[in-house]
């Protein structure tokens, strides 16, 4: 499922190339880079299996973690989010921002964001399709969580709609898809 290098663009801001998968005794460290536009860069979100590293190459990126205080690194300096910690980051700056990173374990995260990011480009706009995005967020669930999406939408309306997408055959190009870690 894995190919290296890959890019993926999600139609508002944000470039990743997966770079390569590093074995590593304890996991599978996922090595990549990425540019964000002014203004641009995930919501609040959460990957409840696996650490997140960035590095700031050019520019500047801010970032919060769920109730802490906006924060600023600049090129040169790095960031660190623990799996399970909420957190978001977007560039603050004026100018392009390149990073680098990794996520360590690997897991389905280079599966995720590619499916995340075609379902953006589909809808057109940052929300991605709304029987893809329902697939991804309720089937992944153990794994990530975009926590601006309402509880009451993450819980009742995407299963609702994973189901009805489940049932129209919605979902066959989904075959293939890994399967969700355990909780």
């Amino acid at each position: 499922m894995n190919q290296f290098p890959k890019t993926i663009e999600n139609g508002i801001g944000e470039k990743i190339v997966f770079k390569e998968l590093v074995r590593e005794p304890d996991g599978d460290r996922l090595i990549l880079h990425g540019w964000v536009q002014p203004k641009s860069g995930p919501p609040m979100h959460v990957h409840y299996k696996q650490d997140e590293s960035i590095t700031v190459k050019k520019g500047q990126i801010s970032y919060q973690v769920l109730g802490g205080p906006e924060q600023l690194a600049r090129e040169g300096e790095s960031v660190m989010f623990t799996r399970g910690t909420p957190h978001r980051f977007w560039n603050s700056g004026t100018d392009v921002a390149q990073v680098e990173g990794w996520a360590k374990p690997a897991n389905n995260l280079q599966f995720f964001l590619s499916a995340i990011y075609e379902a953006q480009n589909r809808s057109g706009k940052g929300q991605p399709e709304q029987f893809d995005g329902a697939y991804l967020l309720t089937r992944y669930r153990s794994e990530y969580a975009m926590l601006e999406i309402p509880g009451f939408v993450r819980k009742v309306i995407f299963p609702l709609t994973y189901v009805i997408g489940r049932l129209s055959g919605k979902y066959n190009k989904f075959k293939d898809a890994p399967a969700p870690l355990p909780r």
